[in-house]
């Protein structure tokens, strides 16, 4: 009887004590869900920046890299023997074509000349006395024989011969002569010098004096992907395309040129085919040898849908971008992205132009997340290559 009365005393406790337990809960409870709800509603907007969506016409670039080269470029060689007297131009200087570069011993191709012009002045006296001879065979008739005028005939007709192999020979001295001053034969900016003055050259040999090369107009030679090609010729059939070399860091703009030459066949090697754009370069910021950034215009989206890169985000589930609604609350849009250049995208689903996108602070947003903003600068000079 007395452990049944203490077993009922401990199933009252135990009773008492849950009822208290599940009273506390469910009152605080009720206060800790409360106080959560007003903590939510009292936390900070999260501070982003937005940019707008915009429509606009939108150019499509191929990139690559490139060489500039000289438009011609010629190593200049002597083509006769001697020593050089002197050197006309300075390196690095730019020439004309026809400028004086180097000028060679002149003396022996003189005396060569004046050989040659003294042979044609002795020919011609000999001439001129074979002529009077015929004369005076002709004028005597039947007192001369016929195998005397015929002779006689034959040495006028040879030494007329020998008069015109004496011109060639003047002409041939006379060339000799003008290749004694080396003279560029193109304009352009010469190289450094292979010779000095008091050395020997010769036309057999295989250095040259200096290189010239021409940079007025110059070209740059960049690759394109072949799969890109048929776009490429497709364009390039309508009207020249517009090749833009820029700095290899991506900064400068160097120059604005045309498309001139498609190669006649595809590396297989790498897949690509090889191009040539040609640039006025009347500033020189092009240089042979340089290394190059180049863009080629092969097309213009019209009305394209623009945001700026920094609006596009990536995930697990592919590209994504927010906007801002009208109660300032971020709305998350999954996008498909086309072409992108200069900070700036083109947008083929998932947004429309007028809608205001966060382009910086998005990894604090979340879908329904209260947002402060700030708009980015609208400068259309910001985000693109610069220009000076």
């Amino acid at each position: 009887m007395k452990k049944s009365r203490t077993i009922g005393w401990i199933l009252l406790v135990a009773a008492i004590g849950a009822a208290g337990y599940f009273g506390w809960d469910r009152f605080h409870g009720r206060d800790a869900a409360k106080n959560t709800q007003q903590a939510a509603a009292r936390k900070p907007a999260v501070p982003v920046t937005t940019g707008a969506v915009e429509k606009a016409d939108f150019p499509v670039y191929l990139t690559g890299l490139g060489t500039v080269q000289g438009f011609n470029t010629v190593q200049v060689r002597t083509r006769v023997d001697g020593q050089i007297d002197k050197v006309a131009f300075k390196e690095g200087q730019i020439v004309k074509e026809g400028d004086l570069l180097v000028e060679i011993d002149p003396r022996p191709y003189q005396a060569a000349l004046d050989q040659a012009k003294a042979k044609k002045v002795q020919d011609e006296a000999n001439l001129a006395n074979a002529n009077l001879d015929l004369q005076r065979y002709t004028k005597l008739g039947e007192f001369a024989t016929r195998q005397q005028t015929d002779t006689q005939r034959s040495t006028v007709a040879q030494l007329t011969a020998q008069i015109a192999a004496d011109e060639a020979a003047i002409a041939t001295a006379q060339t000799q002569l003008d290749y004694t001053q080396v003279k560029s034969p193109i304009s352009g900016v010469v190289g450094l010098r292979q010779v000095d003055i008091g050395n020997i050259v010769n036309a057999s040999t295989q250095t040259g004096i200096v290189s010239v090369a021409q940079i007025e107009p110059i070209a740059v030679i960049f690759t394109a992907p072949e799969e890109q090609l048929p776009y490429i010729n497709e364009a390039h059939a309508a009207s020249p395309l517009k090749v833009i070399a820029i700095t290899t860091d991506g900064k400068k703009v160097l120059a604005e040129g045309k498309l001139a030459v498609i190669n006649n066949q595809v590396d297989t090697t790498s897949g690509t085919i090889r191009l040539k754009g040609v640039f006025d370069n009347k500033d020189h910021m092009l240089w042979p040898g340089q290394s190059v950034s180049t863009r080629l215009l092969v097309k213009t989206l019209k009305d394209a849908t623009v945001v700026p890169d920094d609006a596009i985000q990536h995930s697990t589930d592919g590209l994504y971008a927010y906007t801002v609604d009208q109660n300032n609350k971020a709305v998350l849009h999954k996008v498909k992205v086309g072409a992108s250049i200069d900070g700036r995208s083109v947008v083929d689903e998932g947004l429309a132009p007028g809608e205001q996108v966060i382009t910086a602070g998005q990894f604090k947003v979340q879908p329904g997340t209260l947002v402060t903003t700030a708009v980015a600068s609208t400068d259309p000079v910001q985000g693109k290559v610069q220009q000076e």
